[in-house]
């Protein structure tokens, strides 16, 4: 808070102390817009050059989801960066994995954040799941200015919902549009690869270490195709960012654990890149 939002005794305003919406992006909306991604308007001439996120995966399982991101940033031609984390959890059973422009998405996901905590304390319960994707398509909406003028955020929302005990995973487009997928999903310039593959591997009554296991391979074969999007960095040690919501809550996969997964994909493509014989594709079956 800048100090010329107290008063002359040093109180918090009264705005900060009034009962008022359990919406934290509502109140800034009120009180400081200039806060807000879509309340900072940018200079004029055309975009530069800025770090991209690529490819998100999420993979339903018998009891939560997984979700899955890549560590590469793009801009333009080059590497931008090679270790960003694009999967995060925003409480205690969902997640959220971004796409498009990395720092204004970064963003984004800490106000969403906030968000869903402010209004756990404001309610005194948990959001539901379909009232968080919603909140998060709300926030997208807003921000359809800076997204038209190329700073596009596309994220993938996924989390448990505590009422029907499975995972659920949400879309979205740039207008805000929210959209339910079913079984798996993927969002970035690696999507296309990505969801072919999750469409050969996936099947009803997987387990998380499953879920896990297609999540990387699902990546994998996204960086095959797509140069935007980062494979596993053997010489550097650098996996993917994965993490799982079930009944526990949300906790991201240690780097040790899928260090070990990515080993055994790496191990298994040796002589099939496209994992056509791990997944029984011309065999008699």
């Amino acid at each position: 808070m800048s100090p010329d939002q107290r008063d002359p005794a040093g109180r918090l305003p009264r705005a900060f102390t009034s009962p008022g919406s359990s919406s934290f992006t509502d109140f800034l909306s009120a009180h400081a817009p200039t806060m807000l991604p879509a309340g900072r308007a940018l200079p004029p001439g055309t975009v530069p050059d800025i770090p991209h996120g690529t490819t998100i995966v999420a993979v339903e399982f018998d009891g939560g989801v997984v979700m899955g991101g890549d560590r590469r940033a793009t801009m333009g031609s080059m590497i931008a960066n090679r270790e960003i984390e694009k999967v995060f959890g925003t409480d205690e059973y969902s997640c959220v994995g971004i796409a498009g422009s990395a720092g204004l998405a970064i963003e984004l996901v800490k106000l969403f954040q906030v968000e869903l905590e402010h209004y756990e304390k404001i309610e005194g319960t948990l959001l539901s799941l379909e009232g968080k994707a919603n909140r998060l398509a709300t926030m997208l909406r807003n921000n359809l200015g800076l997204a038209m003028q190329g700073l596009a955020v596309v994220p993938l929302f996924a989390g448990y919902d505590v009422d029907v005990r499975q995972g659920r995973i949400y879309s979205y487009d740039v207008t805000g549009g929210c959209y339910r997928e079913h079984h798996h999903h993927s969002v970035g310039s690696g999507s296309l690869f990505a969801r072919g593959a999750l469409k050969k591997m996936w099947r009803p009554g997987l387990t998380s270490e499953q879920a896990v296991r297609f999540a990387v391979e699902a990546l994998y074969d996204a960086a095959d195709d797509d140069s935007a999007t980062g494979g596993p960095d053997l010489n550097r040690q650098i996996w993917p960012v994965v993490g799982v919501v079930d009944v526990e809550g949300y906790r991201r996969v240690d780097d040790d654990t899928l260090g070990a997964v990515v080993q055994q994909v790496v191990a298994g493509r040796r002589g099939d890149p496209g994992g056509a014989l791990q997944r029984g594709e011309g065999s008699d079956r």
